[in-house]
């Protein structure tokens, strides 16, 4: 496995990677040198990407850059690189290689800031003001028998879970007696939700609840309000979506600018 992680790594840097000649070789194959150069600039990628440099690692890139020597001399003795279609996708291979190098310098010369990353996360926290519920449900496929089940619950509300356990259809809530955890209400369908707002703690539905997935009856364990995560636990994820957004907002930009005939 490790083996083919390594030819993959290696294969897409081939590919988009130029050196320099140098008077140091790595080795020879069949008379043509293989670049030292080329060698250390793979050991840098797999370092900077989190991959310690070990004797294994460097006897490892060593035999797939001389491996790769061999079958690179007898493609070119097939004249496999004077082929159109090898042309075309060589073309496609830098084309997508320079629009990468392009992608990366814009966010490099444009890195997202502390201050974007908290007025994105205020942002977050004004949207999740509100309460979290903490409900339980058992869906069943008919009126009738929702409300056959809520005249049950009525003379008897501790069957609530044994209930659900037996007779919910659905499987994730209904192996827990029908315990849905703490969700903000928009989690749920429209119609859920509504039924669920209007509920007193410690009170089920008294009448069933009709979604597109069944008939429900609810119960309303606690509420309590939001507690959004901390800024320094959404920050990874608030950096990569604002990163995500600038970038596809130069994309478009450049798009528009752009002079196309169809």
């Amino acid at each position: 496995m490790k083996k083919q992680l390594l030819c993959a790594a290696l294969a897409g840097a081939l590919a988009a990677t130029v050196l320099p000649a140098s008077a140091k070789d790595l080795a020879v194959v069949n008379g043509e040198a293989i670049p030292q150069a080329r060698y250390d600039f793979f050991i840098k990628q797999f370092e900077e990407s989190g991959t310690p440099k070990t004797p294994e690692l460097e006897a490892q890139v060593k035999e797939e850059l001389i491996r790769r020597a061999v079958f690179e001399q007898e493609a070119k003795k097939l004249k496999l690189e004077d082929s159109q279609a090898f042309k075309e996708e060589m073309a496609l291979a830098r084309q997508t290689f320079l629009i990468r190098a392009l992608f990366q310098k814009h966010q490099k010369d444009n890195p997202i800031t502390d201050k974007a990353i908290k007025a994105e996360y205020d942002k977050f926290v004004e949207q999740q003001k509100g309460f979290e519920y903490q409900s339980a449900h058992i869906l069943v496929e008919t009126e009738e028998e929702a409300k056959a089940i809520i005249a049950d619950l009525k003379k008897d509300f501790s069957k609530f879970e044994a209930i659900a356990k037996e007779k919910s259809k659905d499987p994730g809530s209904g192996a827990k007696g029908g315990d849905l955890g703490w969700q903000r209400a928009e989690t749920y369908v429209p119609e859920f939700a509504q039924a669920l707002t209007k509920l007193e703690k410690g009170k089920f539905t008294q009448e069933p609840v009709k979604t597109e997935y069944g008939w429900h009856i609810l119960h309303l364990k606690d509420k309590r309000d939001s507690k959004p995560p901390t800024l320094d636990a959404l920050k990874p994820q608030i950096e990569q979506h604002l990163a995500q957004r600038q970038l596809a907002e130069f994309q478009e930009k450049l798009y528009k600018a752009a002079k196309i005939e169809k």
